[in-house]
C-alpha cells in the first residue's frame, strides 16, 4: 500500500472541532451496524468535502480504522485540495476495469487513516456506480475498517449520490444555511431515503457565528435527525387519526 501526505485542510477553530467532535460521537452511537456512511448535500461547495475530511480525521484520532472513499467519478478533485502531487490511481479505473484493488488504497500521513481518490472523470459514472463490481466491492471493503465515510456528489444534482446510498448503512446531509430551503433540502433527503439509505443526520455548514448568535456557541450546527424519522411517524399517525375521526362521524 502506497503512502502519501495529505494537506490538513481543516479549520483551525474551537468551536469547529467541537462540533465535528460532537457529530463522531452521534455517529458512533447510530449503531454498531453503521460503518458504511455516505455525506451528500443539495448543491456543489456546501462543504461536504471537508466534513467527511473533519469526521474521517476525528474517527481514526481516537483509534477507529477509517476509510474514506471519493465516490465523486464527475468531477474529482479530492487529490487537489488534498495537496497530493503525485499521480493516483482513482476508483473511476477499478470500475472500469483498469486497476486492482491493492492500486485503490492509500494510507496517509494520519495514522488509521487510509482514502481511495475519485480517479479520471468518467464518461459513465452513474452505470459504473450501478454495476455489480461495485456493490461488490463496497461489501467486501467494510470488513477491513471501523469506519467508512463515502464523498458523494451533490442529489440535488446528478442520480450517483442514490446510487451510492444503496451500499451505505446510513447518510448524513450537509445544508448550507441561506442556499438551500427547507423544501429542497426534505426532496433531496427524501430521494436518498428511497434508496434504502437511513439518514442518520443534517450537518448545517458554514454557520457565520458573528452574524448568528444563537449559533455562537457552534462553527458547525450538528443535527442527528431524529425529526426527519419523528416527522414521517407523526404524518402518518396524523393521517390514521384523521381517518378513525372521519370513519366515526
Amino acid at each position: 500500500m502506497r503512502k502519501i501526505a495529505i494537506k490538513d485542510i481543516r479549520k483551525q477553530d474551537y468551536f469547529y472541532t467541537e462540533a465535528i467532535k460532537t457529530l463522531r460521537t452521534n455517529i458512533q452511537l447510530s449503531g454498531k451496524s453503521i460503518k458504511t456512511i455516505m455525506v451528500s448535500s443539495c448543491f456543489p461547495n456546501e462543504g461536504k468535502s471537508d466534513i467527511v475530511l473533519s469526521i474521517a480525521q476525528e474517527l481514526s484520532s481516537i483509534g477507529k480504522k477509517a476509510l474514506i472513499i471519493d465516490g465523486d467519478i464527475r468531477k474529482s478533485d479530492f487529490a487537489i485540495r488534498l495537496g497530493v502531487e503525485e499521480e493516483v490511481v482513482g476508483l473511476s479505473q477499478f470500475l472500469s476495469g483498469q486497476a486492482e484493488v491493492k492500486d485503490l488504497i492509500y494510507s496517509t500521513s494520519y495514522p488509521n487513516l487510509h482514502i481511495i481518490f475519485g480517479g479520471p472523470i468518467a464518461p459513465n459514472p452513474s452505470g459504473l456506480l450501478s454495476e455489480d463490481l461495485f456493490r461488490t466491492f463496497m461489501k467486501e471493503i467494510r470488513n477491513y475498517y471501523d469506519y467508512i465515510i463515502v464523498d458523494t456528489p451533490p442529489i440535488g444534482s446528478v442520480i450517483d449520490a442514490a446510487v451510492i446510498a444503496r451500499y451505505c448503512d446510513g447518510g448524513i446531509f450537509v445544508i448550507e444555511p441561506g442556499v438551500v430551503s427547507y423544501k429542497l433540502a426534505q426532496k433531496c433527503i427524501k430521494q436518498l431515503e428511497k434508496s434504502g439509505c437511513r439518514i442518520l443526520g443534517a450537518v448545517m455548514n458554514k454557520v457565520d457565528t458573528k452574524k448568528d448568535k444563537y449559533y455562537s456557541s457552534y462553527y458547525i450546527m450538528v443535527a442527528i435527525i431524529r425529526n426527519w424519522q419523528h416527522q414521517n411517524r407523526q404524518k402518518k399517525h396524523n393521517k390514521r387519526k384523521q381517518v378513525r375521526s372521519e370513519l366515526e362521524q
